[in-house]
């Protein structure tokens, strides 16, 4: 925000305060949801609108040139990716019987984390350096697309879960 749009380190520092309060208030709202319209949903919903609408959110937050603007945006963008922060640790529990949890939830988060979240804040400031800044949000809109194709495949959690077939 400070790089891209020209903001202060007050307007980011609050911008980014405001919109994680934002985030914290959608989490148990959109967990609720899940537990009546299922996990998958949820997931495959997330990946439909971050997929369309990451390039187009973060060229539109790059160009804000208002606080109030950009709060705006990056809580729209919120309104997406809590879709998966709310739901994404117990969807990993429930994908996994007790004996295999720990690992089947540990090593691809490990893996994926490593990998995309490892390397993205060198990838958006290779892109920057190169002078195609926007070409990170193809990238984000890329790995978002990736996730859906497993959520697509993926039992829906709420009606498959380990957790409760361990419990009976």
């Amino acid at each position: 925000m400070k790089l891209s749009v020209g903001l202060s380190d007050a307007e980011t520092t609050w911008i980014a305060a405001g919109s994680l309060l934002f985030a914290l208030c959608l989490q148990p709202i959109y967990g609720a949801v899940s537990d009546r319209v299922g996990r998958r949903p949820m997931l495959i919903a997330f990946g439909v609108l971050g997929t369309i609408f990451t390039v187009p959110l973060l060229t539109a937050i790059q160009n804000a040139r208002d606080a109030w603007i950009a709060f705006a945006l990056i809580c729209c963008a919120w309104l997406i990716v809590a879709l998966y922060t709310s739901i994404n640790a117990v969807v990993k529990a429930e994908l996994f019987p007790a004996a295999i949890r720990v690992t089947g939830v540990a090593l691809p988060y490990a893996a994926t984390v490593s990998v995309f979240g490892g390397s993205a804040e060198y990838v958006a400031l290779w892109f920057k350096a190169q002078g195609h800044e926007s070409w990170f949000f193809y990238y984000a809109s890329a790995a978002i697309f990736v996730s859906l194709l497993v959520y697509a495949t993926m039992p829906d959690t709420k009606k498959n879960s380990r957790i409760e077939r361990e419990e009976s």
